[in-house]
């Protein structure tokens, strides 16, 4: 038998990913069509107080980080009560949460208190009209003032993940600016084949599905790419040559981005590469839909029912479950193209 939180290949699986909500305040066209998807029945959601029991069986096989996704985690209510009890599960090193942003005003202090680390901050633009396109509605204003309060709360480190998307007008620069100047670690990260209505199908769209947030492979630009096109910018720019951050030196994470910087720069660029340079040898987690589904790779429908369990399982039979998500957990996504969930529906 594999030692605790050891996979089949002998990667450590000690992160764990729990979507607690399907639901957002936003229709990013990238994530959702524009009338959003459908919302599970509340009865399916897993309670905080299932999650929390799964954590403290997840910690008893090897887990000691989570993470918070959604939908928008902040959405739900009774989030910071429930990063409390999670911070408070004996062998959970570290909580982080990624969001939009647009309610740490009113959360990121209590969310600090209650033992949470760390934040990403989904943004994809700093461009107030392209933001408002992208996320069907949103103000960037907003997302601005939520990484002002995860400054002012002493969240650390504060990390901005934004998409690159082809066809979408982003000024990647303009980030590389707000590093400059601040411990902001922006993540350059690869538009991903999740989401859709069906079997994938050929020619690199998800799915039969035309609507807006179908994944094509003409949207997709690899990570050297944006890098070449940050170093050139970046010179023309004024900023110097952009440089290799070595690993000892780049902000914590518990994932896969390689980092770079500016000269004099306080923050980093990273740039996560899941098609073009995929990191699949060195995975280490596992994800926990909102519905109670634990998936072990973010491109494969394979899934088992952790609710099921949950609800009329022994402790026993968690363990045993984790132990078999852990046994079954694939090699790698081998470039497959397309899940037939959604992003939101998996969470992040």
């Amino acid at each position: 038998m594999a030692p605790t939180g050891t996979d089949s290949f002998g990667r450590r699986i000690d992160y764990l990913r729990i979507s607690v909500t399907d639901r957002c305040n936003f229709r990013c066209v990238y994530c959702m069509p524009p009338e959003g998807v459908p919302w599970r029945d509340p009865a399916d959601i897993l309670t905080f107080e299932e999650i929390e029991r799964f954590a403290e069986a997840a910690v008893g096989e090897g887990i000691s980080k989570i993470r918070l996704t959604g939908g928008e985690p902040l959405v739900r209510k009774g989030i910071v009560e429930h990063v409390s009890r999670l911070r408070a599960i004996t062998g959970i090193e570290a909580i982080a949460i990624t969001t939009n942003g647009v309610l740490l005003p009113r959360y990121a202090q209590q969310l600090v208190d209650a033992g949470l680390n760390r934040v990403n901050i989904s943004l994809d633009t700093l461009d107030a009209k392209v933001f408002g396109e992208i996320t069907r509605g949103g103000r960037l204003e907003d997302t601005l003032a939520g990484i002002d309060a995860a400054f002012a709360a002493g969240m650390r480190p504060v990390k901005i993940n934004a998409v690159v998307v082809r066809s979408l007008d982003q000024d990647l620069l303009s980030f590389a600016a707000l590093t400059r100047d601040r411990a902001i670690h922006v993540r350059f990260i690869e538009y991903m084949p999740v989401g859709g209505e069906g079997e994938p199908v050929p020619g690199g769209a998800c799915s039969s599905d035309t609507t807006a947030g179908a994944w094509t492979i003409e949207d997709h630009v690899p990570s050297d790419e944006i890098v070449a096109r940050l170093t050139a910018e970046g010179l023309a720019a004024g900023y110097g040559q952009l440089e290799a951050v070595a690993r000892g030196d780049a902000p914590g994470g518990w994932g896969p981005a390689t980092y770079y910087r500016f000269p004099g720069a306080q923050g980093t660029i990273g740039v996560i590469s899941p098609l073009s340079h995929h990191f699949c040898g060195e995975c280490n987690r596992l994800r926990l839909t909102a519905d109670g589904k634990l998936r072990t790779c973010l491109f494969s429908d394979d899934e088992l029912d952790a609710r099921a369990v949950l609800r009329g399982g022994t402790e026993a039979d968690l363990h045993a479950l984790i132990q078999e998500a852990l046994a079954s957990k694939p090699e790698s996504h081998n470039m497959r193209i397309g899940t037939l969930r959604r992003m939101s529906q998996i969470g992040g």
